[in-house]
């Protein structure tokens, strides 16, 4: 597709390993909500619904990683950061569905 957004798809046990070795910040795109009642531990909540490149939080010397239900608000993510002007393109794909398929723990 012309001018989709390129991302570079992480499975959920690579998203696991950096997280485990502290070299990602994981970024929820889904509502406040979804987020509350189940989300991947470590990670933060941006929902898409305000999302605003310029307003993520520091990830310092951490690669950036959006997450979401399935992989389609993050890839939705990814996009808005590249109109923007950010070099972000990384996420979960499959989302948080990938990650529980993949038996790794949430918290509710």
């Amino acid at each position: 597709m012309f001018g989709s957004p390129k991302t570079k798809d992480l499975t959920a046990h690579q998203v696991k390993a950096a997280l485990d070795a502290d070299k990602i910040l994981l970024v929820d795109v889904r509502e406040p909500a979804e987020f509350a009642a189940e989300r991947i531990p470590g990670a933060v909540n941006v929902p898409l619904s305000s999302f605003d490149p310029k307003a993520l939080p520091d990830a310092g010397d951490k690669a950036v990683v959006f997450s979401c239900g399935s992989g389609k608000r993050s890839a939705t993510a990814v996009g808005h950061c590249q109109k923007a002007g950010q070099a972000l393109d990384t996420h979960l794909t499959g989302g948080i569905m990938a990650w529980k398929a993949a038996g790794l723990p949430t918290v509710r």
